[in-house]
């Protein structure tokens, strides 16, 4: 699958559709945010999703952070290999990693998601966005160590 032809959402789950079959997974950087993954919640075969709704979690030493649709459709596939071993999803999150496949009841709500490009400027503000509030949390604990 080429980066190219995946879609982004702002949560890092990624999309990508064959015919009317979107498979989803996280992006490389959410997997790099999250570091040690060590869980992952997925939904059922035969489950309804709901664009921009939680279908799952991952959870790793740092966090747990919700998995979103990135359309509405039923749970045609499940990726039980990163359920039994999370660590899959770390190593090729864009191969093996995978983590659901949907049967899009509308292939065409992926045209909201980002492309690679615009997913890659997206996290680029991103960091750019942390940098700051840490350069701002920097000046103000200065302040106030000047202050006692």
């Amino acid at each position: 699958m080429a980066q190219e032809a995946r879609k982004f959402a702002e949560t890092h789950e990624w999309a990508q559709a064959a015919g009317d079959v979107v498979t989803v997974g996280i992006s490389d950087y959410a997997v790099r945010e999250l570091r040690d993954i060590t869980y992952i919640e997925l939904p059922a075969v035969g489950e309804s999703v709901t664009q921009g709704d939680p279908f799952g979690e991952v959870e790793s030493v740092k966090t747990v952070a919700e998995l979103v649709s990135p359309c509405d459709g039923e749970v045609t596939q499940v990726n039980e290999a990163v359920v039994d071993d999370p660590s899959i999803v770390s190593k090729e999150p864009y191969g093996d990693g995978w983590l659901i496949k949907i049967k899009a009841a509308d292939v065409e709500q992926l045209d909201e998601l980002m492309t690679h490009d615009e997913y890659e400027s997206y996290i680029e503000d991103q960091a750019e966005e942390e940098d700051e509030e840490e350069e701002e949390e920097e000046e103000f604990s200065e302040d106030e160590d000047e202050e006692f």
